[in-house]
């Protein structure tokens, strides 16, 4: 497996509070995270920040080749439990950084199974053989419009309150987790983003450069499309292959 990562400040914004890492353990074990941050001057970078460092420190230090997939699974979500208290303790700490919190997407791929902790509306997609599943669901406003049958998903699109959330790290002491389990075979991209990228790529420009490109040519033309279609926030994206 292959993990290739970049983030950008976009066309817009004055600051880049989207924060990502990765690593690699094994020729098919890797990891990745995610996180677009909110809030103040410094806020949303400091959030995302901490947890992307906390998430990455504690995967490295405490992961073992011998779990099963329900220990990583509760691993996973133990350590992004913890990554939201420290960036909650810390906005405690400082007025200026009151209410900050970030989202996350937090992926570990180990053989034939994705395991996603997903909290916010960046997302985790999978494509296969031409086909693009968005695994993740955003925590958004509009996104329980939907649910709720009031909007349809092309309104949902551009709808002024989309970038809405309902979930995110760091605004409360307790943080309520999407857990996903999922298959990856031998061709699969999974593609993991901001929503700097899904806000300004269609899902079929997705899946096109996606087939077309690879390593960091891959990354810099899904950076590009978010640009040409606007770069109206920081754009984030990792995809593992």
């Amino acid at each position: 497996m292959e993990v290739f990562s970049k983030s950008d400040i976009g066309l817009v914004r004055n600051q880049n509070q989207d924060d990502c890492r990765f690593g690699v353990i094994s020729p098919s074990c890797v990891w990745a995270v995610v996180c677009d941050g909110m809030g103040g001057a410094n806020g949303g970078n400091i959030a995302s920040a901490t947890a992307v460092e906390y998430i990455s420190t504690k995967i490295t230090d405490l992961y073992k080749d011998d779990m099963t997939k329900e220990q990583i699974g509760e691993l996973m979500a133990e350590i992004v439990v913890n990554a939201n208290m420290k960036v909650f303790e810390m906005s405690m700490k400082d007025p200026e950084l009151t209410g900050m919190g970030t989202t996350c997407e937090f992926v570990f791929v180990k053989d034939t199974t994705v395991h996603v902790v997903h909290v916010g509306d960046s997302r985790t997609y999978a494509i296969r053989g031409g086909k693009i599943k968005q695994l993740t669901e955003d925590h958004s406003v509009v996104q329980e419009m939907v649910r709720r049958g009031e909007l349809t998903y092309e309104q949902a699109q551009n709808h002024p309150n989309k970038n809405f959330i309902t979930r995110a790290l760091g605004i409360k002491p307790s943080v309520r987790l999407d857990y996903i389990e999922a298959n990856f075979i031998y061709g699969d991209v999974l593609l993991i983003c901001t929503d700097g990228l899904s806000n300004c790529v269609t899902t079929g420009d997705m899946v096109k450069i996606c087939h077309e490109n690879r390593g960091e040519g891959l990354i810099t033309k899904l950076v590009d499309k978010a640009k040409d279609g606007g770069g109206s926030d920081n754009i984030t994206v990792t995809v593992i292959y």
